[in-house]
Protein backbone atom coordinates (compact mmCIF):
# COMPACT_ATOMS: atom_id res chain seq x y z
CA UNK A 1 0.00 0.00 0.00
CA UNK A 2 1.12 3.56 -0.63
CA UNK A 3 -0.11 7.07 0.00
CA UNK A 4 -1.01 8.81 -3.27
CA UNK A 5 -2.24 12.26 -4.18
CA UNK A 6 -4.40 10.72 -6.92
CA UNK A 7 -5.46 7.12 -7.50
CA UNK A 8 -7.06 5.58 -10.58
CA UNK A 9 -8.85 2.59 -9.03
CA UNK A 10 -10.16 2.83 -5.48
CA UNK A 11 -9.78 0.27 -2.68
CA UNK A 12 -11.52 -3.09 -2.83
CA UNK A 13 -14.48 -2.21 -0.61
CA UNK A 14 -15.56 0.53 -3.05
CA UNK A 15 -15.95 -2.07 -5.79
CA UNK A 16 -17.99 -4.32 -3.50
CA UNK A 17 -20.24 -1.43 -2.46
CA UNK A 18 -20.76 -0.35 -6.07
CA UNK A 19 -22.03 -3.80 -7.00
CA UNK A 20 -24.17 -4.28 -3.88
CA UNK A 21 -25.82 -0.86 -4.17
CA UNK A 22 -26.64 -1.49 -7.83
CA UNK A 23 -28.89 -4.46 -7.10
CA UNK A 24 -32.51 -3.83 -6.15
CA UNK A 25 -33.36 -4.36 -2.47
CA UNK A 26 -29.80 -5.26 -1.44
CA UNK A 27 -28.17 -3.54 1.52
CA UNK A 28 -24.47 -3.34 2.31
CA UNK A 29 -22.90 -3.21 5.77
CA UNK A 30 -19.40 -1.72 5.77
CA UNK A 31 -17.33 -2.61 8.82
CA UNK A 32 -15.04 0.41 8.96
CA UNK A 33 -13.78 3.36 11.02
CA UNK A 34 -15.05 6.86 10.38
CA UNK A 35 -13.20 8.24 7.40
CA UNK A 36 -13.73 5.15 5.27
CA UNK A 37 -17.45 5.90 4.90
CA UNK A 38 -17.19 8.30 1.94
CA UNK A 39 -18.90 6.01 -0.60
CA UNK A 40 -22.39 7.30 0.23
CA UNK A 41 -21.31 10.87 -0.41
CA UNK A 42 -19.64 10.03 -3.72
CA UNK A 43 -22.60 8.06 -5.04
CA UNK A 44 -25.21 10.60 -3.92
CA UNK A 45 -23.26 13.46 -5.50
CA UNK A 46 -22.41 11.84 -8.82
CA UNK A 47 -25.39 9.62 -9.60
CA UNK A 48 -27.93 12.17 -8.31
CA UNK A 49 -30.48 9.44 -7.64
CA UNK A 50 -33.73 9.96 -5.77
CA UNK A 51 -33.18 7.21 -3.19
CA UNK A 52 -30.65 7.01 -0.38
CA UNK A 53 -27.58 4.89 -1.00
CA UNK A 54 -28.26 1.46 0.59
CA UNK A 55 -25.02 1.32 2.57
CA UNK A 56 -24.65 1.42 6.37
CA UNK A 57 -21.36 1.81 8.21
CA UNK A 58 -20.80 -0.37 11.25
CA UNK A 59 -18.35 2.02 12.87
CA UNK A 60 -15.14 0.68 14.35
CA UNK A 61 -14.31 2.98 17.28
CA UNK A 62 -12.46 2.76 20.60
CA UNK A 63 -15.44 1.13 22.32
CA UNK A 64 -15.55 -1.58 19.67
CA UNK A 65 -11.82 -2.10 19.95
CA UNK A 66 -12.22 -2.61 23.69
CA UNK A 67 -15.17 -5.03 23.56
CA UNK A 68 -14.88 -6.56 20.10
CA UNK A 69 -17.07 -6.02 17.03
CA UNK A 70 -19.27 -9.08 16.90
CA UNK A 71 -22.29 -7.77 18.80
CA UNK A 72 -22.31 -4.47 16.95
CA UNK A 73 -21.91 -5.98 13.48
CA UNK A 74 -24.61 -8.60 14.05
CA UNK A 75 -26.94 -5.96 15.50
CA UNK A 76 -26.44 -3.70 12.47
CA UNK A 77 -27.08 -6.54 10.04
CA UNK A 78 -30.31 -7.67 11.70
CA UNK A 79 -31.52 -4.09 12.23
CA UNK A 80 -31.03 -3.04 8.59
CA UNK A 81 -32.46 -6.34 7.40
CA UNK A 82 -35.69 -5.65 9.30
CA UNK A 83 -35.84 -1.92 8.52
CA UNK A 84 -35.19 -2.28 4.79
CA UNK A 85 -36.78 -5.70 4.37
CA UNK A 86 -33.73 -6.49 2.24
CA UNK A 87 -33.43 -9.65 0.17
CA UNK A 88 -29.69 -9.69 0.72
CA UNK A 89 -27.20 -8.04 3.07
CA UNK A 90 -23.57 -7.89 1.89
CA UNK A 91 -20.95 -7.39 4.59
CA UNK A 92 -17.54 -5.99 3.74
CA UNK A 93 -14.59 -4.72 5.76
CA UNK A 94 -12.19 -2.07 4.48
CA UNK A 95 -8.40 -2.13 4.29
CA UNK A 96 -8.32 -0.32 7.62
CA UNK A 97 -10.66 -2.60 9.56
CA UNK A 98 -9.07 -5.71 8.01
CA UNK A 99 -6.00 -4.95 10.11
CA UNK A 100 -8.01 -6.10 13.15
CA UNK A 101 -8.18 -9.61 11.62
CA UNK A 102 -11.62 -10.25 13.06
CA UNK A 103 -13.55 -13.34 12.04
CA UNK A 104 -16.29 -11.60 10.05
CA UNK A 105 -17.31 -14.93 8.54
CA UNK A 106 -18.37 -16.03 12.03
CA UNK A 107 -20.30 -12.78 12.50
CA UNK A 108 -22.12 -13.42 9.22
CA UNK A 109 -23.02 -17.00 10.20
CA UNK A 110 -24.62 -15.74 13.41
CA UNK A 111 -26.42 -12.93 11.58
CA UNK A 112 -27.89 -15.44 9.10
CA UNK A 113 -29.62 -17.15 12.02
CA UNK A 114 -31.07 -13.94 13.45
CA UNK A 115 -31.85 -12.14 10.17
CA UNK A 116 -34.73 -12.58 7.76
CA UNK A 117 -32.43 -11.72 4.84
CA UNK A 118 -29.73 -13.67 3.08
CA UNK A 119 -26.34 -12.53 4.41
CA UNK A 120 -22.96 -13.00 2.71
CA UNK A 121 -19.44 -11.76 3.37
CA UNK A 122 -17.68 -10.24 0.36
CA UNK A 123 -15.02 -12.77 -0.60
CA UNK A 124 -12.18 -10.44 -1.64
CA UNK A 125 -8.64 -9.84 -0.41
CA UNK A 126 -8.64 -6.16 0.45
CA UNK A 127 -4.86 -5.92 0.30
CA UNK A 128 -4.34 -7.62 -3.05
CA UNK A 129 -7.12 -6.37 -5.32
CA UNK A 130 -8.41 -2.98 -6.40
CA UNK A 131 -11.89 -1.57 -6.91
CA UNK A 132 -12.53 -3.21 -10.31
CA UNK A 133 -11.22 -6.63 -9.33
CA UNK A 134 -13.31 -6.61 -6.15
CA UNK A 135 -16.42 -5.55 -8.06
CA UNK A 136 -15.86 -8.33 -10.60
CA UNK A 137 -15.43 -10.92 -7.85
CA UNK A 138 -18.37 -9.69 -5.73
CA UNK A 139 -20.75 -9.76 -8.71
CA UNK A 140 -19.81 -13.36 -9.48
CA UNK A 141 -20.10 -14.29 -5.80
CA UNK A 142 -23.69 -12.98 -5.58
CA UNK A 143 -24.70 -14.64 -8.85
CA UNK A 144 -23.16 -17.96 -7.78
CA UNK A 145 -24.83 -17.75 -4.34
CA UNK A 146 -28.35 -17.48 -5.77
CA UNK A 147 -27.81 -19.99 -8.54
CA UNK A 148 -26.61 -22.54 -6.00
CA UNK A 149 -29.57 -21.65 -3.77
CA UNK A 150 -32.05 -22.36 -6.58
CA UNK A 151 -30.56 -25.56 -7.99
CA UNK A 152 -34.02 -27.16 -8.10
CA UNK A 153 -35.30 -24.45 -10.45
CA UNK A 154 -34.86 -24.76 -14.18
CA UNK A 155 -35.84 -22.33 -16.94
CA UNK A 156 -36.28 -22.92 -20.65
CA UNK A 157 -34.60 -20.65 -23.18
CA UNK A 158 -36.75 -17.84 -24.53
CA UNK A 159 -38.48 -18.56 -27.84
CA UNK A 160 -36.76 -15.60 -29.52
CA UNK A 161 -33.04 -14.75 -29.22
CA UNK A 162 -32.38 -13.01 -25.91
CA UNK A 163 -29.39 -11.70 -24.00
CA UNK A 164 -28.14 -10.78 -20.53
CA UNK A 165 -26.08 -7.59 -20.29
CA UNK A 166 -23.48 -8.04 -17.55
CA UNK A 167 -21.52 -5.26 -15.83
CA UNK A 168 -23.81 -2.21 -15.90
CA UNK A 169 -23.60 -0.73 -12.40
CA UNK A 170 -23.49 2.45 -10.35
CA UNK A 171 -20.73 5.06 -10.78
CA UNK A 172 -19.70 3.56 -14.12
CA UNK A 173 -18.40 5.84 -16.88
CA UNK A 174 -21.53 6.63 -18.98
CA UNK A 175 -22.89 3.18 -18.07
CA UNK A 176 -26.57 4.13 -18.13
CA UNK A 177 -26.24 5.83 -21.51
CA UNK A 178 -24.23 2.93 -22.93
CA UNK A 179 -26.86 0.48 -21.69
CA UNK A 180 -29.62 2.39 -23.49
CA UNK A 181 -27.59 2.37 -26.71
CA UNK A 182 -26.87 -1.36 -26.47
CA UNK A 183 -30.57 -2.04 -25.89
CA UNK A 184 -31.45 0.09 -28.93
CA UNK A 185 -28.88 -1.75 -31.00
CA UNK A 186 -30.11 -5.19 -29.93
CA UNK A 187 -33.72 -4.20 -30.54
CA UNK A 188 -32.77 -3.37 -34.11
CA UNK A 189 -31.26 -6.84 -34.42
CA UNK A 190 -34.46 -8.43 -33.12
CA UNK A 191 -32.84 -9.60 -29.87
CA UNK A 192 -34.75 -9.34 -26.60
CA UNK A 193 -33.20 -8.21 -23.32
CA UNK A 194 -33.53 -10.94 -20.71
CA UNK A 195 -31.78 -9.33 -17.70
CA UNK A 196 -29.37 -6.47 -17.00
CA UNK A 197 -26.89 -7.24 -14.22
CA UNK A 198 -26.60 -5.85 -11.62
CA UNK A 199 -28.19 -2.42 -12.22
CA UNK A 200 -31.75 -2.49 -10.85
CA UNK A 201 -31.93 -6.28 -10.74
CA UNK A 202 -33.68 -8.09 -7.90
CA UNK A 203 -31.74 -11.07 -6.56
CA UNK A 204 -34.90 -13.18 -6.92
CA UNK A 205 -34.51 -12.81 -10.71
CA UNK A 206 -30.95 -14.16 -10.83
CA UNK A 207 -31.97 -17.81 -11.62
CA UNK A 208 -33.72 -16.48 -14.73
CA UNK A 209 -30.33 -15.69 -16.25
CA UNK A 210 -30.57 -19.22 -17.65
CA UNK A 211 -33.28 -18.10 -20.10
CA UNK A 212 -30.88 -16.06 -22.24
CA UNK A 213 -29.27 -17.37 -25.42
CA UNK A 214 -26.02 -15.53 -24.75
CA UNK A 215 -24.41 -12.85 -22.57
CA UNK A 216 -22.79 -9.51 -23.37
CA UNK A 217 -19.94 -8.04 -21.28
CA UNK A 218 -19.50 -4.42 -22.49
CA UNK A 219 -16.57 -3.65 -20.17
CA UNK A 220 -13.95 -6.23 -19.32
CA UNK A 221 -13.21 -4.58 -15.95
CA UNK A 222 -16.41 -6.00 -14.41
CA UNK A 223 -18.41 -8.97 -15.67
CA UNK A 224 -15.94 -11.41 -17.22
CA UNK A 225 -15.75 -13.67 -14.16
CA UNK A 226 -19.55 -13.88 -14.08
CA UNK A 227 -19.76 -14.57 -17.83
CA UNK A 228 -17.19 -17.36 -17.54
CA UNK A 229 -19.08 -18.88 -14.62
CA UNK A 230 -22.40 -18.82 -16.50
CA UNK A 231 -20.74 -20.37 -19.55
CA UNK A 232 -19.38 -23.18 -17.40
CA UNK A 233 -22.59 -23.63 -15.37
CA UNK A 234 -25.20 -23.33 -18.13
CA UNK A 235 -23.18 -23.34 -21.35
CA UNK A 236 -24.20 -19.76 -22.15
CA UNK A 237 -21.71 -18.17 -24.57
CA UNK A 238 -20.75 -14.52 -24.29
CA UNK A 239 -19.51 -11.57 -26.35
CA UNK A 240 -16.82 -9.48 -24.68
CA UNK A 241 -15.99 -7.09 -27.54
CA UNK A 242 -16.73 -3.49 -26.57
CA UNK A 243 -18.57 -1.72 -29.42
CA UNK A 244 -16.43 1.44 -29.31
CA UNK A 245 -16.19 3.08 -32.73
CA UNK A 246 -17.66 2.08 -36.08
CA UNK A 247 -15.28 -0.82 -36.78
CA UNK A 248 -15.55 -2.49 -33.38
CA UNK A 249 -19.32 -2.03 -33.33
CA UNK A 250 -19.45 -3.90 -36.65
CA UNK A 251 -17.26 -6.68 -35.18
CA UNK A 252 -19.50 -6.75 -32.09
CA UNK A 253 -22.59 -7.32 -34.28
CA UNK A 254 -20.76 -9.95 -36.34
CA UNK A 255 -19.78 -11.88 -33.18
CA UNK A 256 -23.42 -11.91 -32.11
CA UNK A 257 -24.47 -13.35 -35.48
CA UNK A 258 -21.83 -16.11 -35.17
CA UNK A 259 -23.17 -17.14 -31.74
CA UNK A 260 -26.81 -17.11 -32.87
CA UNK A 261 -26.01 -19.19 -35.96
CA UNK A 262 -24.25 -21.78 -33.79
CA UNK A 263 -27.30 -22.01 -31.53
CA UNK A 264 -29.84 -22.03 -34.38
CA UNK A 265 -28.09 -22.89 -37.69
CA UNK A 266 -31.34 -23.09 -39.67
CA UNK A 267 -32.01 -19.33 -39.42
CA UNK A 268 -28.70 -18.35 -41.12
CA UNK A 269 -28.69 -14.93 -39.44
CA UNK A 270 -26.80 -12.13 -41.20
CA UNK A 271 -26.75 -8.63 -39.69
CA UNK A 272 -24.47 -7.07 -42.36
CA UNK A 273 -27.24 -5.00 -43.94
CA UNK A 274 -28.35 -3.64 -40.56
CA UNK A 275 -24.78 -2.72 -39.60
CA UNK A 276 -24.25 -0.90 -42.89
CA UNK A 277 -27.55 0.95 -42.55
CA UNK A 278 -26.72 2.09 -39.00
CA UNK A 279 -23.20 3.13 -40.02
CA UNK A 280 -24.65 5.43 -42.67
CA UNK A 281 -27.77 6.72 -40.87
CA UNK A 282 -27.35 6.76 -37.08
CA UNK A 283 -23.57 7.22 -37.09
CA UNK A 284 -22.12 10.39 -38.58
CA UNK A 285 -18.56 9.29 -37.79
CA UNK A 286 -18.02 7.78 -41.26
CA UNK A 287 -18.94 11.05 -42.94
CA UNK A 288 -16.84 12.99 -40.43
CA UNK A 289 -13.76 10.83 -41.12
CA UNK A 290 -13.92 11.89 -44.79
CA UNK A 291 -14.50 15.58 -44.07
CA UNK A 292 -11.82 18.27 -44.30
CA UNK A 293 -12.14 18.84 -40.54
CA UNK A 294 -11.08 15.27 -39.81
CA UNK A 295 -8.39 15.27 -42.50
CA UNK A 296 -6.80 18.23 -40.72
CA UNK A 297 -6.33 15.94 -37.69
CA UNK A 298 -4.35 13.33 -39.66
CA UNK A 299 -0.93 12.86 -38.15
CA UNK A 300 -1.66 14.91 -35.03
CA UNK A 301 -0.06 13.47 -31.90
CA UNK A 302 -2.19 12.16 -29.03
CA UNK A 303 -1.69 10.31 -25.76
CA UNK A 304 -4.39 7.87 -24.59
CA UNK A 305 -4.70 6.60 -21.02
CA UNK A 306 -7.53 5.05 -19.01
CA UNK A 307 -9.08 1.74 -18.03
CA UNK A 308 -8.22 -1.14 -20.35
CA UNK A 309 -11.57 -1.18 -22.17
CA UNK A 310 -11.79 2.51 -23.04
CA UNK A 311 -8.09 3.16 -23.59
CA UNK A 312 -7.81 0.27 -26.06
CA UNK A 313 -11.08 1.21 -27.78
CA UNK A 314 -10.24 4.90 -28.18
CA UNK A 315 -6.72 4.05 -29.41
CA UNK A 316 -8.23 1.92 -32.18
CA UNK A 317 -10.71 4.64 -33.11
CA UNK A 318 -8.05 7.35 -33.28
CA UNK A 319 -5.62 5.33 -35.39
CA UNK A 320 -7.91 3.28 -37.64
CA UNK A 321 -10.86 5.62 -38.13
CA UNK A 322 -9.47 9.16 -37.79
CA UNK A 323 -5.78 8.84 -38.63
CA UNK A 324 -4.39 10.36 -35.43
CA UNK A 325 -0.87 9.37 -34.39
CA UNK A 326 -1.16 7.84 -30.92
CA UNK A 327 2.36 8.30 -29.56
CA UNK A 328 1.54 6.57 -26.27
CA UNK A 329 -1.37 4.34 -25.20
CA UNK A 330 -1.64 3.21 -21.62
CA UNK A 331 -3.85 1.76 -18.92
CA UNK A 332 -3.86 1.74 -15.14
CA UNK A 333 -5.40 -1.76 -15.09
CA UNK A 334 -2.11 -3.47 -14.33
CA UNK A 335 -3.86 -6.81 -13.83
CA UNK A 336 -4.99 -6.71 -17.49
CA UNK A 337 -1.64 -5.68 -19.00
CA UNK A 338 -1.32 -8.64 -21.40
CA UNK A 339 -4.74 -8.15 -22.98
CA UNK A 340 -4.21 -4.42 -23.34
CA UNK A 341 -0.82 -4.91 -24.98
CA UNK A 342 -2.33 -7.29 -27.53
CA UNK A 343 -5.14 -4.86 -28.37
CA UNK A 344 -2.96 -1.81 -29.08
CA UNK A 345 0.12 -3.57 -30.48
CA UNK A 346 1.14 -1.86 -33.72
CA UNK A 347 -1.22 1.08 -33.17
CA UNK A 348 1.01 3.19 -30.94
CA UNK A 349 4.66 4.10 -30.52
CA UNK A 350 4.71 3.28 -26.81
CA UNK A 351 2.61 1.12 -24.46
CA UNK A 352 2.41 2.15 -20.81
CA UNK A 353 0.91 0.08 -17.99
CA UNK A 354 1.06 1.84 -14.63
CA UNK A 355 -1.14 3.06 -11.79
CA UNK A 356 1.28 5.90 -10.99
CA UNK A 357 -0.06 9.19 -12.34
CA UNK A 358 3.38 10.81 -12.20
CA UNK A 359 4.67 8.42 -14.87
CA UNK A 360 1.99 9.29 -17.37
CA UNK A 361 2.41 12.96 -16.44
CA UNK A 362 6.13 12.85 -17.20
CA UNK A 363 5.52 11.07 -20.51
CA UNK A 364 2.93 13.66 -21.56
CA UNK A 365 5.34 16.46 -20.68
CA UNK A 366 8.12 14.80 -22.69
CA UNK A 367 6.08 13.83 -25.77
CA UNK A 368 4.14 17.13 -25.92
CA UNK A 369 1.08 15.75 -27.77
CA UNK A 370 -1.48 18.00 -29.43
CA UNK A 371 -4.24 16.43 -27.31
CA UNK A 372 -4.74 13.94 -24.50
CA UNK A 373 -7.53 11.39 -24.12
CA UNK A 374 -7.61 10.11 -20.57
CA UNK A 375 -9.19 10.40 -17.15
CA UNK A 376 -9.82 13.46 -15.03
CA UNK A 377 -6.28 13.04 -13.71
CA UNK A 378 -4.86 13.49 -17.22
CA UNK A 379 -7.23 16.42 -17.66
CA UNK A 380 -5.58 18.15 -14.68
CA UNK A 381 -2.15 17.31 -16.07
CA UNK A 382 -3.18 18.76 -19.41
CA UNK A 383 -4.38 21.99 -17.81
CA UNK A 384 -0.99 22.50 -16.19
CA UNK A 385 0.78 21.85 -19.48
CA UNK A 386 -1.81 23.77 -21.56
CA UNK A 387 -2.69 20.64 -23.55
CA UNK A 388 -6.42 19.97 -24.14
CA UNK A 389 -7.79 16.67 -22.80
CA UNK A 390 -10.91 14.71 -23.65
CA UNK A 391 -12.13 12.47 -20.80
CA UNK A 392 -12.70 8.90 -22.00
CA UNK A 393 -12.52 6.85 -18.80
CA UNK A 394 -12.99 6.80 -15.03
CA UNK A 395 -11.95 8.29 -12.63
CA UNK A 396 -14.22 11.19 -13.47
CA UNK A 397 -15.90 14.30 -12.12
CA UNK A 398 -19.59 15.17 -12.02
CA UNK A 399 -19.53 16.57 -15.59
CA UNK A 400 -19.06 12.98 -16.78
CA UNK A 401 -22.44 12.04 -15.34
CA UNK A 402 -24.55 14.10 -17.77
CA UNK A 403 -28.31 14.19 -17.56
CA UNK A 404 -28.49 14.24 -21.36
CA UNK A 405 -27.97 11.18 -23.54
CA UNK A 406 -24.25 10.67 -24.21
CA UNK A 407 -23.27 7.05 -24.80
CA UNK A 408 -19.75 5.97 -25.75
CA UNK A 409 -20.81 2.58 -27.15
CA UNK A 410 -22.63 1.69 -30.34
CA UNK A 411 -23.38 3.85 -33.37
CA UNK A 412 -24.64 6.83 -31.38
CA UNK A 413 -21.48 6.50 -29.31
CA UNK A 414 -19.40 7.02 -32.47
CA UNK A 415 -20.95 10.49 -32.79
CA UNK A 416 -20.08 11.37 -29.20
CA UNK A 417 -16.51 10.16 -29.68
CA UNK A 418 -16.11 12.10 -32.93
CA UNK A 419 -17.31 15.29 -31.21
CA UNK A 420 -14.98 14.70 -28.27
CA UNK A 421 -11.96 14.12 -30.52
CA UNK A 422 -12.62 17.11 -32.74
CA UNK A 423 -13.36 19.49 -29.87
CA UNK A 424 -10.27 18.33 -27.96
CA UNK A 425 -7.93 18.97 -30.87
CA UNK A 426 -9.46 22.33 -31.79
CA UNK A 427 -9.62 23.74 -28.24
CA UNK A 428 -6.19 25.37 -28.48
CA UNK A 429 -7.01 26.99 -31.81
CA UNK A 430 -10.22 28.44 -30.39
CA UNK A 431 -8.23 30.09 -27.59
CA UNK A 432 -5.92 31.56 -30.21
CA UNK A 433 -8.83 33.00 -32.19
CA UNK A 434 -10.37 34.45 -29.04
CA UNK A 435 -7.11 36.22 -28.31
CA UNK A 436 -6.96 37.64 -31.85
CA UNK A 437 -10.45 39.07 -31.50
CA UNK A 438 -9.94 40.36 -27.96
CA UNK A 439 -11.56 37.55 -26.02
CA UNK A 440 -8.72 37.22 -23.50
CA UNK A 441 -7.83 40.85 -22.71
CA UNK A 442 -6.88 40.09 -19.10
CA UNK A 443 -5.13 36.78 -19.64
CA UNK A 444 -1.65 36.59 -18.17
CA UNK A 445 1.03 34.04 -18.87
CA UNK A 446 1.40 31.71 -15.90
CA UNK A 447 4.24 29.25 -15.46
CA UNK A 448 2.87 25.74 -15.95
CA UNK A 449 4.86 22.68 -14.97
CA UNK A 450 4.39 19.30 -13.39
CA UNK A 451 6.86 20.34 -10.70
CA UNK A 452 6.08 23.04 -8.14
CA UNK A 453 9.41 24.81 -8.62
CA UNK A 454 10.92 25.51 -12.05
CA UNK A 455 13.98 27.37 -10.75
CA UNK A 456 13.54 29.94 -13.52
CA UNK A 457 12.34 33.52 -13.61
CA UNK A 458 10.73 35.32 -16.52
CA UNK A 459 11.67 38.94 -17.12
CA UNK A 460 9.06 41.52 -18.15
CA UNK A 461 10.24 41.64 -21.76
CA UNK A 462 10.34 37.82 -21.82
CA UNK A 463 6.72 37.60 -20.66
CA UNK A 464 5.67 40.24 -23.18
CA UNK A 465 7.34 38.32 -25.99
CA UNK A 466 5.72 35.08 -24.83
CA UNK A 467 2.29 36.75 -24.88
CA UNK A 468 2.76 37.41 -28.59
CA UNK A 469 3.01 33.68 -29.29
CA UNK A 470 -0.34 32.17 -30.48
CA UNK A 471 -2.16 30.54 -27.59
CA UNK A 472 -2.39 27.07 -29.12
CA UNK A 473 1.43 26.72 -29.26
CA UNK A 474 2.39 29.02 -26.38
CA UNK A 475 2.74 26.20 -23.87
CA UNK A 476 5.08 24.30 -26.17
CA UNK A 477 7.21 27.39 -26.87
CA UNK A 478 7.40 28.10 -23.15
CA UNK A 479 8.51 24.56 -22.29
CA UNK A 480 11.12 24.52 -25.08
CA UNK A 481 12.49 27.87 -23.91
CA UNK A 482 12.73 26.73 -20.29
CA UNK A 483 14.46 23.54 -21.37
CA UNK A 484 16.97 25.59 -23.38
CA UNK A 485 17.57 27.93 -20.42
CA UNK A 486 18.29 25.02 -18.08
CA UNK A 487 20.69 23.45 -20.55
CA UNK A 488 22.51 26.77 -20.87
CA UNK A 489 22.58 27.33 -17.10
CA UNK A 490 20.42 30.48 -17.27
CA UNK A 491 18.25 31.60 -14.35
CA UNK A 492 16.32 34.42 -16.03
CA UNK A 493 14.46 34.14 -19.32
CA UNK A 494 14.43 37.31 -21.40
CA UNK A 495 13.20 37.99 -24.92
CA UNK A 496 16.71 37.30 -26.19
CA UNK A 497 16.64 33.84 -24.59
CA UNK A 498 13.36 33.06 -26.39
CA UNK A 499 14.94 34.01 -29.73
CA UNK A 500 18.05 31.97 -28.96
CA UNK A 501 15.96 28.92 -28.03
CA UNK A 502 14.03 29.23 -31.30
CA UNK A 503 17.24 29.37 -33.29
CA UNK A 504 18.67 26.39 -31.43
CA UNK A 505 15.60 24.27 -32.19
CA UNK A 506 15.63 25.20 -35.87
CA UNK A 507 19.23 24.03 -36.35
Amino acid sequence: MKLAYWIYAGPAHIGTLRVASSFKNVHAIMHAPLGDDYFNVIRSMLERERDFTPVTTSVVDRHVLARGSQEKVVENITRKSNEENADLVVVTPTCTSSILQEDLALFVERAQIESNSDVILADVNHYRVNEFQAADRTLEQIIRFYINKSKKLSFEKTSKPSVNIIGIFTLGFHHHHDCREIKRLLEGLGIEINLIIPEGLSTTKIPELEKAWFNIVPYREVGLITANYLEKEWNIPYVSISPIGTIDTGIFIHEISIILNKIDPENNINFTEYAQQQAYSTSQAGWFSRSIDCQNLTGKKAVVFGDATHAAGITRVLTREIGVNVVCAGTYCTHDANWFGEQVQGLTNQILVTDDHTQIGDIIARLEPTAIFGTQIERHIGKRLEIPCGVISAPVHIQNFPLGYKPFLGYEGTNQIADLVYNSFTLGMEDHLLEIFGGHDTKEVITKSLSNETGLEWSTDGLNELKRVPGFVRGKVKRNTERYARNEGLNTITAEVIFAAKEALSQ
